[in-house]
């Protein structure tokens, strides 16, 4: 069977071209990203063994597993990490809450993430900040294992610790960025995620446990003037900012990301005397 018969066979199944095409690239041994060489390659005729890891691969994501999962790595922010499932797969909307954490990062300044999962917002600020001091916290040690394999390989300092959000962490910092679980339990879109590690998406009733308490502990753990920013859901701009005002933040607003949703929201702790 050639290249080509393949992907159109992955497709009657149901898989999407752009899966079929980068699960097939990696059972081949190629960059997923090279989809030129399939188009130039079309009629080539792989191995069984490569027929075989494909169709793995394709019954695994026709299951519902994500692609980075199936291929090891997520490319976020320009950077190619390694995710499993022990870690949260990085959206492309985090990429907004990284971009506005930049503005509010000072030169040497020192910036803190919480619940890091694979790593990805702590080594994308200290990728673009190499002079920052970055530090970062899960209460998983196995997302701490993907997290601090990403920083080896990436050649990035970051200080990886263990704690339930800022239970036992120092400070204080100039910014605390976070993209924590902000599902609600019973929201039915969870059965799509059913592959990711839920205690990674899902908070409380309403979606807003874990926003709350990183509202409420942050501000001891700022400097005066520094910077807490948040991801949260689509709809949950409003809420987030009404905790933030209440927990003494000032300057609270909201950033869209490239579909023009309120995707995160923050604010500043008040410089006092």
């Amino acid at each position: 069977m050639r290249l080509a018969q393949i992907l159109a066979a992955a497709a009657a199944r149901g898989l999407d071209r752009l899966d079929a095409q980068l699960l097939l690239l990696h059972a081949l041994g190629h960059d997923p990203n090279d989809r030129a060489w399939l188009l130039a390659h079309d009629q080539d005729q792989p191995t069984p063994e490569v027929l075989q890891r494909f169709d793995t691969a394709a019954t695994r994501r026709l299951a519902g597993e994500p692609v980075a999962y199936l291929l090891g790595q997520k490319e976020f922010f320009g950077l190619s990490l390694q995710v499993d499932a022990r870690v949260l797969v990085p959206r492309p909307d985090t990429e907004t809450l990284v971009e506005w954490a930049l503005e509010h990062l000072p030169g040497g300044g020192s910036a803190l993430d919480l619940g890091t999962g694979s790593g990805a917002i702590a080594l994308a600020l200290a990728h673009a900040r190499p002079d920052a001091l970055v530090s970062a916290v899960d209460r998983s040690a196995d997302a701490l294992a993907v997290a601090r394999a990403n920083a080896e390989q990436l050649g990035l300092r970051v200080q990886f610790m263990q704690a339930d959000w800022l239970q036992g962490v120092d400070g204080p910092y100039d910014l605390i960025v976070s993209n924590p679980p902000y599902i609600a339990a019973a929201d039915p879109h969870l059965a799509a995620l059913a592959h990711e590690p839920l205690s990674a998406l899902a908070s409380g009733a309403d979606g807003l446990d874990d926003l709350r308490t990183i509202t409420a502990s942050a501000g001891a753990h700022l400097c005066p003037g520094g910077w807490l920013l948040l991801e949260h859901g689509y709809d949950q701009a409003e809420a987030v900012c009404a905790l933030l005002q209440a927990q003494g933040f000032v300057q609270v607003g909201s950033r869209t990301d490239l579909a023009g949703i309120a995707r995160c929201s923050g604010g500043q702790w008040p410089i006092t005397g």
